[in-house]
């Protein structure tokens, strides 16, 4: 290994400001050389690690969507359990207008406590009126007198 020292010196004889060139050895080098895999082989080991970071973001992805479709409808706006819409699941009483949706395990007394809890006979005598019948099925929609 060589290197190339530049020594600025005046020369009473020669030109001046003129710079000398003296050649330089080292016994040693002065550059440590990097141990470790070639480039090649480092080059494709990030390629295949980021390859593997797509792939598990596009399966988080995945499942993150499945779960959301998983939700119940109520999330989305949809028909509670109840019957009611989420909106109006939260709120216990049906309103003169609504259209309910008959569930399995529903009679008309615990429809018309739903209309009216204060007094649910009266409710439930306007119910047998709009009806025509003392009995419901699941999945009738009943509009609420």
């Amino acid at each position: 290994m060589a290197a190339v020292e530049v020594v600025e010196y005046e020369e009473l004889e020669g030109p001046v400001g003129r710079p000398h060139l003296r050649l330089v050895t080292f016994e040693s080098s002065p550059w440590t050389v990097q141990q470790g895999r070639p480039v090649g082989e480092r080059r494709a080991a990030r390629a295949r690690m980021l390859r593997r970071r797509r792939r598990t973001l596009v399966v988080l992805a995945i499942l993150a969507g499945l779960g959301v479709l998983a939700l119940p409808g109520v999330a989305f706006g949809g028909i509670a359990s109840s019957g009611l819409s989420s909106d109006l699941a939260q709120n216990a009483t049906l309103a003169p207008g609504m259209v309910y949706v008959v569930q399995p395990g529903d009679s008309l007394n615990s429809i018309s406590r739903m209309m009216d809890p204060a007094d649910p006979s009266r409710a439930r005598e306007s119910l047998v009126r709009e009806l025509d019948s003392s009995v419901v099925v699941s999945g009738e929609h009943v509009l609420i007198p």
